[in-house]
């Protein structure tokens, strides 16, 4: 009998299994308290009504405050987004009219070379050495076109207007002062670089190239001057303003082509007037939107010699790429001159 107890005491002891249903309920993880639960807890702690009150209130302001940090973070990616479609556009509709910039110089000549090539593969040729007078020493100038985008530039990024307008007045009169020294270059020693570059034998090529680089050396002051104007406008944003200067400067060329070449019979000179007129035309309309812009483009300025060597620190990197450029091309010129003139025309047909 007291065998038969001890074992009912040990049984009763003993774990009894729990049921499936329980089994299941343990392995679960225990889930978070319900909003209600959260809210009745301050009675159950044995607070005052007003006490409960500001408890549920801070309870609701922090749920609250979860839920906006997540909207302010979605607002914040969603932002992120249309800043950088906001700063594609900005960059394709400043490039789609600075492209176009480039592309009217190149053009230009290119009419000229068209047009005289259906009159006389002489004068063909002659505008090899001419374009090479005349347009490629135009671009040892580009450093005075990155000096004043990147002056510009950053004083206008500093909110300097007053700055940036002196260094404009500044690189104008600096551009005025080599248009004026190109203008007398041309007219003392064209004759001279031209024979140089082109060979003494070469008498009807040299003549021909000179008519067209004298015509066009009346417009170095304003080629240049014009390329500062441009440069500034792009240091501005504003890609716009020099694109229809350059373009109503080429349809100027490419009519006065047609005209004074083909109908009225003046061949290299015609197209050398075409140019001229045109380049001044396109330098005028650029000084005029400077002025559209708040700027005073008539106003030049003796720079100090502290701001000459600002400029230079600047500039002689692309000086010296461009001169390194153009004495290539010129040396490719002057190889196709000494194989006569008929090569020669095919060479300037080749460049463009």
């Amino acid at each position: 009998m007291s065998a038969h107890l001890r074992l009912l005491t040990a049984g009763a002891a003993l774990p009894l299994p729990a049921p499936a249903s329980l089994r299941r309920a343990r392995l679960l993880p225990p889930a978070p308290p319900l909003p209600s639960a959260r809210l009745l807890a301050p009675h159950r702690r044995g607070l005052s009504p007003h006490a409960a009150v500001r408890v549920v209130r801070c309870a609701a302001a922090a749920g609250a405050a979860d839920g906006g940090e997540r909207e302010v973070g979605v607002e914040a990616i969603a932002a992120d987004g249309a800043g950088i479609w906001a700063q594609v556009r900005d960059v394709v509709v400043f490039a789609g009219p600075a492209l176009g910039l480039w592309i009217c110089g190149p053009l230009m000549s290119l009419i000229d070379t068209m047009v005289i090539g259906q009159t006389s593969s002489l004068q063909l040729a002659a505008l090899g050495p001419g374009t090479v007078f005349c347009d490629y020493l135009c671009y040892i100038f580009m450093f005075l076109s990155v000096a004043t985008s990147n002056m510009v530039a950053t004083s206008l990024a500093n909110k300097d207007e007053e700055l940036a307008q002196h260094q404009v007045s500044t690189l104008l009169f600096i551009a005025l002062t080599f248009g004026i020294g190109m203008f007398l270059f041309t007219k003392i020693f064209g004759v001279q670089v031209l024979t140089a570059f082109t060979g003494s034998k070469n008498h009807e090529i040299i003549s021909a190239a000179n008519t067209y680089a004298q015509i066009r050396g009346f417009a170095w002051p304003a080629v240049l001057v014009g390329l500062v104007a441009q440069s500034a406008s792009l240091g501005m944003k504003d890609a716009w303003g020099p694109l229809k200067a350059l373009a109503a400067a080429s349809v100027i060329n490419g009519v006065g082509d047609i005209f004074l070449c083909s109908v009225c019979g003046y061949g290299i000179a015609g197209a050398a007037w075409a140019t001229m007129v045109s380049q001044i035309v396109a330098a005028f309309m650029m000084m005029q939107n400077l002025n559209s812009r708040g700027f005073r483009a008539f106003s030049f300025t003796i720079p100090s010699t502290r701001e000459l060597l600002q400029i230079f620190e600047i500039a002689a990197p692309v000086f010296v790429t461009m001169t390194s450029k153009v004495a290539f091309y010129a040396l490719l010129t002057y190889s196709a001159t000494s194989m006569g003139a008929i090569t020669l025309a095919g060479h300037q047909v080749h460049t463009f």
